[in-house]
């Protein structure tokens, strides 16, 4: 028996899936919250309308995952369609949660969220999506202001309220408040 023949290699499926951690200049590793993005031709549109993911896995042509950091805030808008037309809208701005947070069961989204605004229908999306632009055209990242205001514009939108406008004033409003913490 030849004891100097090199031993294959096995792969362990497991340890090559991407791990819910992550090390951002820390010695403890930081969870991080997955996001399940697709797309499939005229059948299903998932995408991320805003946000800043850490990491993109792109799993295959048509699957791909984004990872955020606890306290991130992203949007992601989900399209289906079947043979007869469109079957569902629905937008939610999403804050991504720490190990202590409770976190809201969501499909596609690991471990879970903290939802601050769901629409759902084509109706509500078609509503919101103009003042995600109007933020965007003020010069700033729709993911960078208050999680108040997604909140106030998910309880307004349910209610059928009037939907407040975000403005350059509420956002250095924030801002203050936030170097104040």
């Amino acid at each position: 028996m030849n004891t100097n023949t090199p031993v294959q290699a096995t792969t362990n499926v497991a340890a090559s899936l991407p791990s819910l951690h992550t090390r951002v200049g820390q010695v403890d590793p930081v969870p991080l919250t997955r996001v399940a993005l697709a797309y499939l031709d005229k059948r299903i549109n998932l995408y991320l309308r805003f946000g800043n993911p850490v990491r993109t896995i792109q799993l295959d042509r048509r699957r791909r995952n984004a990872m955020f950091v606890p306290t991130s805030i992203f949007c992601r808008i989900r399209w289906e369609s079947n043979d007869y037309g469109t079957t569902r809208w629905q937008l939610m701005v999403m804050q991504a949660c720490t190990p202590q947070d409770a976190v809201q069961r969501i499909p596609g989204i690991q471990p879970g969220a903290c939802i601050l605004l769901h629409a759902e229908g084509e109706r509500q999306v078609q509503v919101v999506l103009p003042l995600i632009d109007a933020i965007e055209a003020l010069g700033i990242d729709p993911s960078d202001i208050s999680p108040a205001y997604w909140r106030t514009l998910g309880n307004r939108l349910s209610a059928r309220l009037a939907l407040p406008q975000y403005t350059a004033e509420r956002h250095a409003a924030w801002l203050a408040g936030k170097e104040l913490q």
